[in-house]
């Protein structure tokens, strides 16, 4: 796993560091030629270190011993990085992972990671994760390092090759993302892209209750060199879920196209989807008045009203390239475009006794998104006397557009049922909350995000240091309107500065420790019209994070250690009813990784990380010292494989998931108890004549436990009933 590079300068206004590096660019250009030139003194010339283009600059990492993660990951603008030479704490999770596990969802792949957790979003059925104890929307997960073209809520798995979880804040190397989560960590999903070994692969599964589904994976790469690929993933699945009467219908259609030429390296990533789902199980709101949390319901029950659905549209294209100018500097470019449509009936049921008595209100949304993105910029690679230099500069925009309309129910004449005796309540007419046209949203909202960015990353002692130092400037546009009128309602602008440097020391080829200062940043907010500064925009939320850590790498078994801190801003009206941003939050923690092979056919992954999210400044300072909602203290996730010697081909699998308990509400007077879960399976590997063929029988939740898997935002996402998976696969 060793190889260098990485990047980042230091602070400073970027539009003069763009202009800067741009000159710099220009000058190493004519580097070849001073070199030359130079005949008095040797050790003042230019060496310039020659790139391996084979594959690309941005070869994907290999597995690791066992097959489960990766060596290297996306590292953000820094581009593919192997793991023991970045100081970050990263997990890249392998396309053998998410088949052997029959994962159906981002979440399915992340339940193996010891710092996140999965949630419902407020109001939709779509996942929202927790890394570190801060959220990270679905609309805020980046396809191969954009931001922006990610299907909303629920992203096909099975056109993905990789799912890359980086832990802490990434506001210098991957921007801010549309929807301005992602404090505590960020989600990269790596496309499938053909190999030099074909692939043609036929899957069928089956899922409790009565979900079948089906997928096809094929790749090819031909030409005189194998420089054209191309890779197609066609999946569906329909029928009802292991929750009573919950039905998902889903489908997928994804092209990937690359070409792979000794200076040119283009790739073209074309997907539909569509995805929907009736009677879905909503999240659980706690009214006020209650003295505890109720107990979460039988495993498979369905509290969710019988209009409730939810159907999402998503067409999105990439097209990546990069160029190598000279044998060390290489252009780049990406653009891409995604629209979608989404129709939805909403209604969350509000507890409002111990009994389960709770009461529901419908909400209709109509919501159609269009996004442009694009990024472009260079590399370079080259040695000034003992230092190796990565410098990377370039610039990123993206433009979202959101059409939205609403109806709801009247508020004040909610239904009432029981989340332990579900009523089959009737869908509640509209109400006077009505805004724009269902059938043709108006413009709600246009984001507009824009940065430069500048790193260098030094190598030197050996290249057994790496100091990445980097700035990115910033600017966040957002503009709302009103529904009906079109009139403009909110303008906000405003941008800042992420700094960031790291440094690793690779005390030997087997062992890396690193230290690294990085910033989180997402939209600041808007004063409501309630307060004496009624909409006032502040400027964005600059969170700060320090870490340190350690990687050891045996050969076939690798495991990491770090410690970190994050304090992000919040807002809060004060007691003189003036709008202010003086809140914070403060995320301390320690976090164990572990992954490979620990012995001959023996492999484990996950780890445990031990939280304190503490509010350390509140309102009138009510609620400071107290835990922050929706965070466990401790979080433990632990997968192992077994290839059983006395039965060759069978392994066996076990995943044990601990939560502690977590607080629901800012005063810490709501507790959600602490849960584990035991997932087990066994798969067989065979061949059939020349095809290989392999059975896969997963079960999560085996013990069929009933709880509150999170309290993420104040709200209640209940955790899945046993459900059994099987599926069949060969290939030809």
């Amino acid at each position: 796993m060793r190889k260098t590079h990485r990047a980042i300068p230091a602070v400073g206004r970027a539009t003069k560091l763009f202009l800067l590096a741009t000159v710099s660019m220009a000058a190493l250009a004519a580097a070849p030629v001073r070199a030359q030139e130079e005949t008095g003194n040797a050790e003042q010339a230019v060496e310039l270190a020659p790139l391996d283009v084979s594959a690309g600059r941005e070869a994907l990492p290999a597995p690791y011993a066992g097959g489960q993660v990766a060596t290297g990951a996306r590292i953000g603008v820094l581009g593919n990085q192997d793991i023991m030479d970045v100081p970050f704490s990263v997990t890249s999770y392998t396309e053998e992972t998410i088949r052997n596990q029959q994962a159906q969802t981002i979440g399915d792949v992340v339940a193996n990671d010891p710092s996140v957790r999965t949630s419902y979003g407020f109001g939709i059925f779509g996942e929202q994760f927790v890394i570190r104890g801060f959220p990270l929307y679905s609309d805020d997960i980046a396809i191969d390092g954009v931001y922006g073209i990610t299907p909303r809520q629920l992203p096909g798995i099975e056109m993905f090759e990789r799912v890359e979880v980086l832990k802490g804040a990434s506001a210098f190397l991957n921007g801010v993302p549309p929807g301005g989560s992602g404090i505590g960590g960020s989600i990269n999903l790596v496309p499938k892209r053909a190999g030099d070994v074909p692939v043609r692969r036929v899957t069928g599964s089956y899922s409790m209750d009565s979900t079948v589904g089906a997928h096809a994976d094929v790749g090819q790469r031909f030409g005189a060199n194998n420089e054209w690929g191309i890779r197609i993933n066609v999946a569906g699945r329909t029928g009802e879920t292991a929750i009573e009467s919950e039905e998902r219908d889903y489908l997928l259609g994804a092209a990937a196209l690359d070409y792979r030429g000794e200076k040119l390296r283009l790739s073209l990533d074309a997907v539909h989807q569509k995805h929907r789902v009736d009677q879905g199980r909503p999240i659980v709101q706690l009214g006020g008045g209650l003295t505890s949390v109720p107990d979460a319901p039988d495993s498979d029950t369905n509290y969710g009203a019988s209009w409730l659905y939810s159907e999402m549209e998503d067409n999105f294209v990439l097209l990546k390239g990069e160029y190598d100018l000279t044998e060390y500097l290489t252009a780049y470019a990406s653009g891409g475009v995604r629209d979608m449509r989404e129709d939805s009936d909403g209604g969350s049921p509000t507890v409002t006794a111990l009994n389960g008595a709770a009461t529901v209100t419908r909400g209709t949304i109509a919501r159609e998104d269009t996004v442009y993105t694009a990024q472009g910029g260079m590399r370079a690679d080259f040695v000034t006397g003992p230092l190796k230099h990565d410098i990377n500069v370039g610039g990123s925009w993206t433009e979202q557009k959101n059409h939205n309309s609403y109806e709801f129910s009247d508020f004040g004449a909610p239904l009432a049922t029981n989340i332990y005796n579900p009523v089959n309540i009737p869908r509640p007419a509209a109400g006077a909350f009505v805004e724009g046209s269902l059938s043709n949203p108006p413009l709600a909202e246009k984001v507009e995000l824009t940065s430069l960015y500048l790193s260098d990353t030094l190598s030197f002692l050996d290249d057994s240091v790496h100091l990445t130092l980097g700035v990115r400037d910033q600017s966040i546009h957002v503009q709302t309107f009103n529904r009906t009128t079109g009139a403009l309602t909110a303008d906000y602008d405003e941008s800042e500065t992420s700094p960031f440097v790291g440094v690793v020391v690779n005390v030997t080829d087997q062992v890396s420790l690193y230290a690294n200062h990085i910033e989180g940043l997402a939209q600041g907010p808007t004063s409501p019209g309630t307060v004496l500064n009624p909409n006032q925009a502040f400027p964005p939320y600059s969170s700060e994070q320090y870490e340190v850590g350690g990687k050891v790498d045996l050969g076939r078994f690798g495991f990491g250690a770090a410690v970190f801190q994050t304090e992000q801003p919040s807002a809060y009206t004060n007691a003189a009813n003036i709008y202010v941003v003086d809140g914070e939050q403060r995320n301390r923690g320690i976090e164990f990784t572990m992954f490979g092979e620990l012995a001959e056919n023996v492999r484990l992954l996950g780890g445990m990380t031990f939280l304190e999210a503490e509010q350390t400044k509140t309102a009138l300072g009510t609620n400071d010292g107290n835990d922050a909602v929706g965070v466990p203290d401790f979080l433990l996730n632990l997968t192992g494989e077994w290839d059983l010697p006395f039965l060759p081909g069978v392994t066996t699998t076990a995943r044990v998931i601990y939560t502690s308990e977590q607080y629901v509400d800012a005063a810490n007077t709501l507790e959600v108890p602490d849960w584990a879960r035991l997932d087990i399976g066994a798969r067989y590997a065979a061949e059939f004549g020349e095809h290989p063929v392999t059975f896969n029988f997963f079960i999560e939740n085996v013990t069929d436990e009933s709880y509150w898997a999170s309290a993420n935002g104040g709200i209640l996402t209940m955790g899945d009933p046993l459900t059994a998976k099987f599926s069949v696969s060969t290939e030809f």
